[in-house]
């Protein structure tokens, strides 16, 4: 149904499963049963050799980004079948059967090539031959909220899934808060103990003033403060376990600092250091709270993504990318500043990346993934979701005083369609060479 899964509910699937390819009979297909354990055993291969050479964070990527796809095509499955329509397939991948079981009309199953998913609604424009059996039930006979449905309901998905793993991420993980700074460690000055945890500071206190001025997340006056006052004693107020403290800190001359046999320049004014490295803290919200917060976090992300995505249609930015694959000093430009656009391949590599990182990072790249599909399948285009959504507010309009619903020609807009495939193609062709010749930084060191 989706350009998530590399096809659209407006192409057969000329697989050859239901009609006889030969004059002969047709072999008969393996047991359910013969199946499942083959797949069975294909996947504990997969996760053996996944563990073997050490790829499990890709690995779980990789589960993440097709569970994605999966849960957008039951969206559209779950509102078809509401809506009344028949739905004759839904299936994870392209090509042969892997395995499939049938219940009621619809078959679920897995097949040879795991590239997308899709679901098979009958009827999805007026170029499409249906059984005249199946007509009534087809997407194109529903009332225009039930086609509105069916259309919006996988980028639903992509906004649900995104909402509630950054509910997730804001409740139990917690996010940095930029406002504050947190004391993360200690350095030794010249091989001895750090000044800062020699007067009683400790990891994971919250600064909150130094002689008086107030912190927060400003760590540039706290160091210029920190290089002023070499030799004399600061009053530190910290927060810790919720109580304020203070502590007197006195910052040694970086002079006199240095490592054995590090000379420093002569004339050098004198400047303090203290021996910490410093961050923000990260900070969970109640579960509760976190709905509200989280919603508002939803819009704010999905705006920035709504600009990103519509940028990608910039000639300017077409040509950047040919000015990318062309050259790793741009590849690497558009990675500093955010422009870049990344394969599957190079998402795969950036996932088990964040996996690495840890759990606030994993979050954060699902959500962004989330949210980019979400918005980009909603593109007013076919063969995307939002080109089905552009077609049934046409036909709306276009019935409007009619006993009968007016269907769109859609062969009028295969020529649109087929730039929009051409766009698609070289979206995915130039961001895979990207990706292969010049491989993005770890963005999370």
């Amino acid at each position: 149904m989706s350009a998530t899964g590399a096809a659209t509910a407006l192409e057969e699937h000329p697989e050859g499963d239901h009609a006889p390819t030969g004059g002969g009979p047709r072999p008969d297909p393996p047991s359910p049963a013969r199946s499942l354990a083959a797949l069975g055993a294909v996947v504990a291969a997969l996760v053996a050799l996944a563990f073997l050479t050490g790829t499990t964070d890709v690995a779980f990527i990789v589960v993440c980004i097709v569970v994605m796809v999966m849960v957008h095509e039951l969206g559209h499955l779950l509102a078809a079948k509401r809506g009344g329509m028949k739905v004759t397939e839904y299936f994870l991948g392209f090509g042969p059967r892997l395995w499939s079981f049938r219940r009621g009309e619809t078959e679920y199953g897995i097949k040879a090539f795991p590239l997308g998913g899709y679901v098979k609604i009958p009827g999805m424009t007026n170029l499409e031959e249906v059984d005249p059996a199946d007509e009534p039930r087809t997407y194109r006979q529903q009332p225009f909220h039930a086609r509105m449905l069916v259309a919006v309901a996988g980028s639903a998905m992509h906004f649900l899934m995104a909402f509630v793993l950054l509910w997730a991420l804001l409740a139990f993980v917690g996010l940095p808060d930029a406002n504050q700074t947190q004391i993360q460690g200690f350095a030794p000055v010249a091989g001895g103990t750090s000044p800062a945890a020699a007067a009683g500071l400790r990891v994971g206190d919250v600064l909150v003033s130094v002689d008086g001025t107030p912190i927060g997340g400003d760590t540039g006056a706290l160091t210029r403060m920190i290089q002023s006052h070499a030799g004399r004693p600061l009053a530190v107020v910290v927060e810790r376990a919720g109580r304020r403290q203070t502590v007197d800190v006195t910052p040694v001359d970086g002079r006199t600092a240095h490592e054995p046999g590090v000379v420093p320049p002569p004339g050098s004014a004198p400047f303090g250091i203290i021996g910490v490295s410093l961050g923000s803290p990260t900070v969970r919200s109640n579960p509760l709270h976190a709905v509200g917060s989280g919603l508002v976090d939803l819009g704010r992300f999905t705006w920035s993504t709504v600009s990103s995505v519509g940028g990608l249609f910039a000639p300017s930015a077409i040509a950047a990318r040919f000015h990318q694959v062309a050259s790793a000093q741009a590849a690497s430009a558009a990675s500093r500043n955010g422009t870049r656009v990344e394969s599957i391949v190079g998402a795969v590599a950036t996932g088990g990346q964040a996996v690495h990182a840890g759990i606030g990072d994993t979050l954060l790249f699902l959500i962004s993934v989330n949210l980019f599909l979400g918005v980009f399948n909603m593109f007013p285009m076919l063969p995307l979701d939002g080109g089905h959504v552009l077609i049934a507010v046409y036909e709306k309009a276009r019935s409007r005083g009619r006993s009968v619903l007016y269907h769109a020609d859609v062969a009028k807009l295969m020529p649109f369609t087929w730039l929009m495939l051409a766009f698609l193609g070289v979206l995915f062709g130039t961001s895979l060479l990207n990706d292969l010749l010049h491989p993005m930084a770890n963005p999370f060191r």
